[in-house]
């Protein structure tokens, strides 16, 4: 009786002592992981998907279904870029009339960068849904530098079948985490 006795609260006090060791360890990991170093992320200017229709179907039905499709596609980019903690994006709100102004980017010649570096940003994000058919689309993504080099740091492109919400989506967050975020990455804060 002597033995479990004295054995039994020395277990307790290991056992109690792991526990307390292990939720420092966690609370530690947390903060790691969500605190003030990974949320801040390299300001970015997430300037979307733009669309580029091969087929140049013109029926007001068609655009709007791509338009909607185009916001919901650049929603989820903005969701994900955000959820990243490696970029943070900066607010373009004050920019929306240049923006507009001087779209589609892919006809600019890099015309974005100085409305993200003007926006604080340090890295931007473009993309392109292209649509050869109704069948066969292709979504490019690049996360360029801004100002000086301008040079591309992470990039990726997917070709989807069905030209469907479902499908847009499945693009855009197979190149978010398959090419973007992918694992094994420099980060992209490396000067």
């Amino acid at each position: 009786m002597w033995f479990a006795y004295d054995v039994l609260p020395s277990a307790r006090r290991i056992g109690a002592g792991l526990a307390v060791a292990l939720a420092f360890a966690l609370a530690f990991a947390w903060t790691l992981a969500c605190g003030p170093a990974a949320a801040a992320g390299v300001p970015t200017a997430v300037f979307g998907f733009e669309f580029f229709d091969d087929t140049l179907d013109t029926r007001a039905e068609v655009q709007a279904e791509q338009a909607a499709r185009l916001k919901l596609v650049n929603a989820e980019l903005a969701r994900l870029v955000a959820e990243s903690g490696e970029m943070a994006p900066v607010d373009l709100d004050g920019e929306a009339a240049r923006i507009a102004e001087l779209m589609p980017f892919y006809k600019c010649n890099g015309c974005e960068a100085e409305i993200a570096g003007a926006a604080g940003a340090r890295l931007e994000v473009l993309g392109m849904v292209r649509k050869m058919s109704n069948l066969i689309l292709t979504l490019t993504i690049r996360v360029k530098e801004v100002g000086g080099t301008e040079k591309v740091v992470r990039g990726g492109q997917v070709d989807i079948r069905g030209n469907t919400d479902e499908s847009w989506l499945r693009g855009v967050r197979y190149l978010m985490k398959n090419r973007i975020l992918a694992p094994g990455q420099p980060p992209l804060d490396a000067k």
